[in-house]
């Protein structure tokens, strides 16, 4: 339950973005921003744990900043395996959004998700 909440949440932030960044990011519709969120878990799962490893002495060293350019990297591996319906300009735009989509998440998750876990544990 708590993954398919993730992906509704990134779909609606991929529509955000689209709306507000409509030059540097196109999306087709909400139905391909599931369709995205679900392939960036599932890239989030099988891709990003190799990506951390191979770079850990460089996420070491940027003492973790370098997460973001691997979320960067997941996200372009998303909008070439979307295609048409998913379209990123450029490699910075992507590291921004993997910022505000990390930054976004965690609010999401310490203000609305995380209290509501607490209290069905009292």
């Amino acid at each position: 339950m708590r993954w398919l909440i993730g992906c509704l949440i990134n779909a609606v932030l991929f529509m955000a973005l689209a709306g507000y960044f409509h030059e540097s990011f196109q999306l087709t519709g909400f139905w391909a921003a599931i369709q995205a969120s679900i392939l960036l878990s599932i890239l989030n799962v099988l891709v990003r744990p190799l990506l951390i490893l191979f770079t850990l002495p460089v996420t070491i060293f940027s003492m973790g900043l370098f997460l973001f350019v691997i979320n960067a990297i997941t996200l372009e591996l998303t909008d070439y395996l979307m295609g048409e319906a998913f379209e990123i300009q450029g490699f910075g735009m992507a590291l921004f959004f993997a910022v505000m989509m990390s930054l976004v998440n965690i609010i999401i998750h310490k203000t609305i998700l995380d209290p509501s876990r607490k209290s069905k544990d009292k």
